[in-house]
């Protein structure tokens, strides 16, 4: 009889679903569902960079997700699947009681934004970051080390801490903060009450400041001399974190009847979208896996041996277990790569969504469709035109921090900047110096790994704009001069889960075993132009130029 793993991918704006036979690492069915309240613009205040979800869109779209998904394979296939994992956006924390339920999903707080998920984006947490890592290199002991010397205020407690500054009654009503990927898999298996809460290794690790050296977190100490408000939190977090091939729980009678799936199916121990995802690349010591959406996730591995003892900075972490089993895994990333483009769409958009309504001559269907296919254009029209572009021919410079910057150096502070703009500048020529400004930031990272002594011997992208844009593929092969491999699989971070899904079903014994058979094959390579490659590296010192000058008026 057939066995299937089932991988649940939650990102920013939707869950997908991933079903996988473990026999041979067919992907039968996907199915994607957006989240509701979100999609409505709900809670989010983008001006104030405020970005939170309702945890009831999770479960809803969980629920519809999966509904979708049985229906488009063969009935009776669910009863087949032998283990399920979860991949999350994060940090994206939430404050729950003491009954381990997230603040949201009662009714006092059901409409209160503090008391919902706070987004991986959601930038309002800049000052406490900044406190969180000023007492750290003020410590004995700092604590910050193995996450790249400098805490961002998109983590965990960077944003506990501003929520419980900003909203008396949430800081009143908190027994404690988990984070999504975690949440998710206690709701599911009931273990969500403090008393049977255990987080999975990549969020404690990567986001909470857990590590081994320090047996857990740092004391409460630590957190009472940034805030008598963290007084106790610390104390409400279980230390004995666990890596996502071990099973957290089995599928409780209420979620399998929910699910349409067998009562008691193993579930794992989840972890964020791109240590997945890049489990699904066949990520290795050498490789660096890049996740390409809103935003970009760099992963990597290394052995314990090879960092013997070192501390790369500037990154999102180095956690033992976080991403395979018995390696470091290592993170860093870009705040924004699709958001840049997608702002600087919406930014030539506002004629037709602002003074397009206003047209009486024309009726209601034909202004939508004018808007629709008008809208849908604009990213592809101006890729073909920038793509005739000489490179360097505009001398226009672009910084990619439209959403701050996540490493290296994590600096939610800055901004975004553009530099060599005159009357002749167009549209197509200034895309084209944002999508190099996103290569050149995602060039940044592959360079600190380097001078920190973590090899990058070649580079794996999965995400949506790898399948969707050769015009950025190809600008990227030739600014980080390397080959790229893009995977095979829409559903990379889906498909990571579902590998762990298969070893916690008991498929295999090892996530190496399961990779081998399951990961994603190599879809399409990208090639670096030589002649294009050696322009890009005198461009890419001006983009550092412009950086250093931004960085310092910041400062």
């Amino acid at each position: 009889m057939s066995q299937y793993a089932l991988g649940l991918d939650y990102g920013s704006d939707s869950v997908r679903a991933l079903l996988v036979d473990t026999a041979n690492g067919k992907e039968l069915a996907s199915q994607s569902v957006l989240y509701p309240r979100w999609s409505k613009g709900l809670y989010c205040n983008p001006t104030e960079d405020q970005f939170r979800q309702h945890p009831q869109d999770y479960l809803d779209s969980l629920e519809q997700v999966l509904q979708t998904l049985w229906q488009s394979v063969p009935a009776g296939t669910a009863d087949s699947v032998i283990g399920i994992s979860i991949d999350t956006t994060g940090s994206t924390p939430v404050a729950i009681n003491a009954q381990g339920t997230p603040l949201a999903l009662t009714p006092e707080f059901a409409e209160n934004p503090n008391a919902m998920f706070v987004l991986w984006k959601d930038h309002t947490a800049i000052r406490e970051a900044a406190e969180i890592t000023a007492v750290a290199q003020a410590s004995s002991t700092n604590y910050l080390k193995h996450m790249g010397g400098v805490y961002s205020s998109e983590w965990f407690w960077a944003k506990a801490l501003h929520v419980l500054r900003e909203d008396q009654q949430v800081a009143q009503a908190a027994y404690s903060w988990v984070e999504h990927c975690d949440w998710l898999t206690a709701e599911l298996t009931a273990t969500s009450h403090p008393e049977k809460f255990t987080m999975g290794r990549c969020a404690a690790g990567h986001k909470i400041m857990w590590n081994a050296e320090w047996d857990g977190f740092p004391p409460n100490s630590f957190f009472t001399a940034i805030d008598p408000l963290l007084d106790g939190l610390v104390t409400t977090l279980n230390p004995n974190t666990q890596p996502s091939d071990q099973v957290a729980g089995k599928l409780t009678q209420e979620w399998a009847d929910k699910l349409g799936l067998p009562v008691a199916t193993p579930v794992g121990f989840g972890a964020f979208d791109c240590h997945m995802g890049a489990v699904a690349a066949s990520v290795k010591p050498g490789v660096l896996t890049k996740v390409m959406g809103t935003s970009t996730c760099d992963i990597t591995v290394t052995s314990q041996e090879q960092l013997a003892g070192h501390s790369v900075k500037g990154i999102c972490g180095q956690v033992d277990g976080s991403v395979l089993p018995g390696m470091v895994g290592l993170e860093a990333g870009q705040s924004a790569f699709g958001d840049l483009y997608a702002w600087f769409k919406n930014l030539v958009a506002w004629p037709i969504q602002h003074i397009l309504p206003t047209l009486d001559w024309l009726d209601d269907a034909s202004k939508q469709k004018l808007s629709e296919q008008i809208e849908g254009r604009i990213l592809v029209e101006l890729s073909d035109a920038a793509n005739k572009l000489s490179v360097g021919a505009s001398k226009i410079t672009a910084l990619d921090w439209v959403n701050g910057r996540r490493t290296p150096d994590a600096d939610q502070t800055v901004s975004m900047a553009i530099t060599g703009l005159k009357m002749g500048s167009d549209a197509p020529s200034i895309f084209k110096a944002l999508v190099e400004a996103t290569a050149f930031g995602s060039r940044a990272i592959t360079e600190r790994f380097r001078q920190q002594g973590v090899t990058v011997e070649s580079v794996v992208v999965i995400g949506g704009i790898s399948k969707k844009s050769d015009f950025v593929m190809q600008t990227c092969a030739d600014v980080w001069n390397c080959p790229i491999d893009v995977l095979e699989s829409e559903q990379s971070c889906a498909l990571g889960a579902a590998i762990f899904a298969a070893v916690v079903g008991g498929a295999f014994a090892t996530v190496a075993e399961a990779q081998a058979v399951m990961a994603s094959p190599v879809h399409k390579t990208y090639l670096p132009n030589p002649k294009n490659a050696a322009v890009y590296d005198a461009l890419y010192a001006h983009y550092q130029g412009l950086g250093a000058y931004v960085s310092g008026v910041s400062a």
